[in-house]
């Protein structure tokens, strides 16, 4: 069976059937070779989808999905360049029609939770096996959207981490500081810190976050209660 409802974890009814195209062309985005390449394997095996393109960062997955005009990305989140969700951002708003989808390692509420808001309307770990794949492509086609069950729980759970289980006291110094939009020249001054120092915290911070860009550092100090918008 192509599309299994129940276990693509849609509610029935919840949203308009729409027909699937005879053929779902797919870009791919994953900046690690060997992970894309056993992505798009399992991809092209599951009959009428065909992936059309590979990027290897943000920046050139944007210029590839405005090139082919795909039916549905699917991106990771780390990538150089660009992130796979502020590529999302990006987007969406040039293509509404296109359908996108986060694959990831990483399914933490803040995670899934930013991936929706920025406008995917997929979330699949890089993990899940070829049939939910295949669930979560046609879920997307013809419901616009899939998080499986798992995936829907951390939609709406909220983050039960403190900012100091994440980050350490200077790190979050340093959020602080950006929050406020200083550069890290002046955040050096106000600290007492290189800026290359700063660089430093700052790009710690972002990888242990899994947060690639300014926007959503400030959204988590925010969401955190680090500081107020």
């Amino acid at each position: 069976m192509l599309f299994d409802e129940e276990r693509a974890g849609v509610v029935p009814g919840a949203l308009p059937v729409k027909a699937a195209p005879r053929q779902v062309r797919v870009v791919l985005a994953d900046d690690h070779h060997i992970v894309r390449a056993g992505i798009k394997a399992l991809l092209t095996s599951i009959p009428g989808v065909a992936v059309i393109g590979e990027a290897a960062d943000g920046l050139e997955l944007a210029k590839m999905t405005a090139a082919l005009r795909p039916n549905i990305v699917m991106t990771d989140i780390s990538m150089p360049l660009m992130d796979g969700i502020a590529a999302i951002a990006q987007l969406k708003t040039a293509f509404p029609a296109i359908k996108f989808v986060v694959i990831s390692m990483h399914d933490d509420p803040e995670q899934v939770q930013r991936a929706a808001a920025n406008g995917a309307c997929g979330f699949i770990g890089k993990d899940a096996s070829p049939h939910e794949f295949e669930n979560a492509i046609f879920s997307v086609i013809t419901r616009g959207r899939y998080f499986g069950t798992e995936m829907t729980r951390r939609l709406y759970q909220s983050p039960d981490s403190s900012p100091t289980e994440d980050l350490t006291p200077r790190q979050l110094e340093v959020l602080k500081l950006i929050t406020r939009g200083l550069a890290a020249k002046e955040i050096g001054f106000e600290l007492g810190l290189s800026p290359k120092t700063v660089d430093v915290h700052r790009g710690r911070m972002m990888e242990r976050l899994q947060l690639y860009d300014i926007a959503s550092l400030t959204l988590y100090a925010i969401r955190k209660g680090l500081v107020t918008p």
